[in-house]
């Protein structure tokens, strides 16, 4: 959540910032809003010692013997406009919290102005797509002889979901022990296990509600509870309405999970193959830290993610995404893009963001400064990466000519030292 003091300052330039994002700020509201709050305040507080003032006034008369029915008359009166102008501030207050609940983080002045995807910036890029000597099958060919079956899933529940069997469902979870063990041991991130349900005061602080809530599966039966659509929800939430010591920070959470993704706005896209799903398995990285250090923090994390592409020999790209495309909590975003051979084309793989103060102001999590007064911590969050696009990624990039996948050394030790992973035997030639 922005600032309220900062939109009350000057509304026309954080308009003019948002406007950047293609967010339109209704200005000419906030301003009716905060006028009518302020002079609802002021007269409330006018009432408030005026009433105390004649109830002052009437003890002295009692003291002197007066009749004081009068005054005390006055003052009922004045008492129930007291709470009626208490109750309109209370209104008042409901839709400022609405409308600013609503309304994305600023984007940081380095972001590059842009409209969507197309207005991204390339920063760098590591490795070399791999040049194949024989014809190459995506990664939804691949996976059919390998353990990869979406009609069994969608007997099971239906479009969008996947099972993996054999060595393919071993491929899936040793991913995830690999990410885990380097985050923790060269990375120094403190594994945790969370919930993968979580209360709407927890989806609030990470911004997903109110304005998200059709990507989210609600649970019937408890109007409060959701699937998490990121381990970002819960980690980022250990430390909500907390006041922390300059000794707590910085933090640096890491889970495996899964994402619950209802993907209300993705229709029609990605329908083929593990691209696009409703449950998918993530690595998910949190950092809390102090504000002078989240830019530093930013780079960190991305750099942590990107450690991950190149054990596993993952050619990629960084992009910074422009004002346009980056997500409502985020203040500046680098995407990792995977090179999928299957597609001929780059894949977002982990979306790496510093969202500045903008969800610990919804939190309430704040830390002491060196003068001891408290102060709004920076949240960073990224993946670390996605499992599942990992696996296709993996897949189609380690691809041989006979249908089996070569394993990088990473992950060689999850598999006892095998170089590969075949095709059963009996399955050679279907797809």
């Amino acid at each position: 959540m922005l600032d309220p003091k900062l939109v009350r300052s000057d509304p026309e330039a954080v308009a003019a910032q948002l406007a950047r994002r293609g967010f339109t700020f209704d200005v000419a509201r906030f301003t009716a809003l905060e006028n009518e709050r302020k002079q609802v305040q002021v007269d409330t507080e006018q009432m408030q010692a005026e009433r105390n003032s004649r109830s002052k006034l009437i003890g002295k008369m009692k003291a002197a013997g007066e009749d004081t029915a009068a005054l005390m008359a006055e003052i009922g009166g004045l008492g129930q406009k007291l709470d009626q102008a208490k109750q309109r501030l209370g209104e008042i207050q409901s839709e400022l919290d609405a409308l600013f609940s609503l309304v994305p983080n600023l984007p940081a002045e380095d972001v590059p102005f842009g409209e969507d995807e197309a207005g991204n910036v390339e920063v760098r890029r590591w490795g070399t797509p791999r040049t194949f000597d024989f014809e190459i099958q995506d990664h939804v060919a691949l996976g059919a002889a390998l353990g990869m079956n979406f009609e069994q899933a969608v007997k099971l529940t239906g479009s969008r979901f996947v099972t993996l069997a054999g060595d393919l469902a071993r491929l899936h979870r040793a991913l995830a022990q690999f990410m885990l063990d380097l985050h923790i041991s060269q990375h120094g991130y403190t594994e945790m296990y969370v919930p993968y349900i979580v209360n709407d005061k927890s989806l609030f602080g990470t911004g997903q509600l109110p304005k998200f809530g059709e990507d989210l599966f609600a649970l019937k039966g408890d109007a409060d509870w959701y699937l998490i659509p990121t381990a970002e929800v819960p980690l980022t939430n250990l430390v909500r309405d907390e006041l922390l010591s300059a000794n707590d920070l910085p933090r640096r959470y890491v889970a495996h999970t899964p994402s619950f993704r209802a993907e209300a706005g993705a229709a029609g896209r990605d329908t083929r193959g593990m691209i696009r799903q409703h449950q998918f398995d993530k690595v998910e990285l949190v950092q809390i830290v102090r504000a002078e250090d989240s830019a530093a923090a930013l780079e960190a994390l991305t750099g942590h993610a990107e450690a991950v592409l190149q054990a596993l020999e993952l050619p990629y790209r960084v992009m910074q995404l422009c004002t346009g495309d980056m997500g409502f909590s985020a203040a500046k975003t680098y995407d990792l893009e995977v090179w999928l051979p299957g597609q001929n084309t780059y894949r977002e793989i982990s979306s790496c963001s510093n969202c500045t103060d903008f969800q610990a102001r919804r939190l309430q999590a704040r830390v002491r400064d060196a003068d001891g007064k408290p102060q709004l911590v920076h949240t960073l969050n990224g993946s670390g990466l996605a499992v599942g696009r990992t696996l296709v990624a993996l897949l189609e990039n380690h691809q041989q000519a006979d249908g089996s996948i070569a394993l990088p050394l990473a992950l060689r030790p999850y598999f006892q030292g095998r170089a590969a992973i075949c095709v059963p035997e009996g399955q050679q030639g279907k797809a």
